[in-house]
């Protein structure tokens, strides 16, 4: 028999884990990472940038998530990241640069609370950003094209994290 939301007994969790997205405004990108965030115990999403759009095409991806995960809008996505940086916070951005380490094989520690930084839908997260990541992370591609939409990005990311920290 399938079970549905009602009957699953998954133990609720939390993860010192914070998702910071770096002009992230396509909305049923934003819905799906409210969902995301949701199914994966995130403690909070924080949404920066201008133009974050959180009205019926969000709402209808997020099923209702947005009603009980933690979240915040913030102007500026840098200064939010030094911020939760000073207060020690491991700042790991995911990214593919000449110097990132697959996911598959980074050690993520829940010694300190850590931030998952993700980018923009056309341009990933800003050069600012990694300059300050305490870690630069990739997820390993085999095909054709050089990255995949964020949101499925984040979830196998999420995934790993959890995974480790179980």
């Amino acid at each position: 028999m399938q079970l549905t939301h009602y009957n699953t007994n998954f133990a609720k969790r939390t993860f010192p884990i914070t998702v910071v997205c770096d002009h992230v405004t396509n909305a049923p990108n934003i819905g799906s990472l409210f969902r995301i965030c949701d199914a994966f115990g995130v403690e909070k999403l924080i949404l920066c940038g201008d133009h974050i759009s959180l009205g019926r095409k969000m709402t209808k991806t997020s099923r209702a998530t947005e009603k009980v995960v933690d979240f915040e809008i913030q102007p500026s996505a840098i200064k939010t990241i030094e911020t939760l940086k000073n207060k020690g916070y491991q700042i790991i951005s995911l990214e593919i640069t000449d110097s990132s380490k697959p996911i598959h094989t980074f050690k993520f520690s829940s010694e300190k609370p850590m931030v998952l930084v993700v980018g923009d839908e056309n341009f990933g997260v800003s050069e600012s950003i990694l300059q300050v990541s305490d870690s630069i992370v990739h997820i390993d591609m085999f095909g054709q094209n050089s990255s995949m939409n964020v949101v499925q990005a984040t979830n196998i990311t999420l995934y790993e994290m959890t995974k480790q920290l179980l």
